[in-house]
């Protein structure tokens, strides 16, 4: 089931390259959740939700990009977990180079849940100690 679903991930990353709005929906299940920290909403439940945040995506986007680098299959054979370099352009000509983890499950071969991970630290408080931490230690040459 391995193949099955990195060809699944593979052409829905295709479609959201191409825009096509309704080739990414074909793919999710009427249910079907799509989780994005990027996006205004950051979890979309149902194909309505979905396409409606997909519309901000795609006017938002010259261009996306999507290589599947690593590619790891779940046990029960409707789930996997990828790994991702992404390649974006915003619409003002901003390049957006990033490594992003996705997991995908799926069910007679449509999405359930796609969401997206971004390797962004903590927010809040935690952000800030942390961010003071790193810019103190670089201050003082550590490590």
């Amino acid at each position: 089931m391995a193949e099955p679903l990195r060809e699944l991930a593979e052409r829905i990353f295709a479609a959201v390259e191409a825009k096509d709005l309704d080739g990414v929906l074909s793919f999710f299940a009427d249910g079907g959740v799509l989780i994005d920290p990027h996006y205004p909403t950051p979890r979309m439940v149902g194909k309505a939700a979905i396409a409606d945040g997909l519309r901000w995506g795609f006017g938002s986007m010259r261009t996306f990009g999507f290589t599947i680098e690593k590619f790891y299959a779940g046990d029960d054979g409707q789930s996997a977990a990828f790994e991702v370099a992404s390649a974006h352009v915003l619409n003002a000509g901003m390049r957006l180079n990033f490594p992003q983890a996705f997991f995908l499950e799926a069910r007679e071969g449509k999405i359930t849940r796609l969401q997206a991970y971004e390797p962004y630290g903590p927010n809040g408080i935690g952000g800030v100690v942390l961010g003071l931490t790193r810019l103190k230690r670089r201050l003082t040459g550590k490590r």
